[in-house]
């Protein structure tokens, strides 16, 4: 499941951190970015916008003017660096709110719930596949398996990386790897397993899966371009 967004800031980096941060999502996608709100509002005339990323200080019209010229309203993420408006952007029935500068986390927590928002709007059930349970802080969590993005050795620990958020557990790479569906998951490094699905691009050094670069050991390589069907 993806979501249609666009970003609504008249801050040009503000709007480039948050176009790269919907694009890097995998649930996400940009349809564009504008730096007013009349040429957004001539957007979600012509496109089908799920999610709008939308700043409230802004020339001319504000981002609550913004909604209120809205007749179909599209879930709305605020996004300012001033905290008083939180209370106003809530009863405007916003599905976050993000405080200038944003975190990766929060971020993520936000499009979350926008995701449960939308599936519960359209009484959507997907069907996530095949799932492990690790163990991590005393914990037994439920990680589905397409949404690892790598795991990488960690001291006496490894660390699972998901599309949500990552996980510190007591293991070997070599007895996680065991779990793990071979047809999907690559030991690319000594230190690292990566999820081929996510993978972007790579060159002869690394394998890139958004923002993170994963080493590619020389022996290990051939093993990632037959599991990609280079070879």
């Amino acid at each position: 499941m993806k979501l249609n967004c666009v970003v609504v800031d008249d801050s040009s980096l503000q709007r480039m951190i948050i176009a790269k941060l919907v694009t890097n999502h995998p649930n996400l996608n940009l349809i564009g970015d504008f730096s007013n709100a009349i040429e957004a509002k001539n957007c979600l005339t012509v496109y089908q916008v799920d999610v709008v990323f939308l700043d409230i200080e802004m020339p001319v019209i504000s981002g609550f003017d913004f909604i209120d010229g809205l007749k179909t309203k599209p879930q709305i993420i605020f996004i300012t660096s001033k905290a008083e408006y939180a209370v106003k952007a809530f009863d405007y029935e916003a599905t976050d709110y993000l405080q200038k500068p944003i975190v990766l986390e929060r971020f993520n927590a936000a499009v979350k719930r926008a995701l449960d928002l939308y599936a519960l709007k359209n009484d959507i059930h997907e069907d996530d596949g095949d799932f492990i349970f690790i163990k991590s802080n005393l914990k037994n969590l439920k990680i589905y398996v397409n949404k690892i993005k790598w795991i990488e050795a960690y001291g006496d620990y490894i660390k699972v990386v998901t599309e949500e958020d990552s996980n510190l557990v007591l293991s070997t790479l070599k007895s996680f790897e065991s779990e793990l569906p071979k047809d999907k998951f690559v030991r690319v490094h000594k230190s690292f397993i990566i999820n081929i699905n996510k993978v972007q691009k790579f060159n002869s050094k690394y394998a890139e899966i958004g923002d993170a670069k994963i080493p590619l050991s020389r022996n290990k390589k051939e093993g990632l371009l037959k599991a990609l069907s280079l070879s």
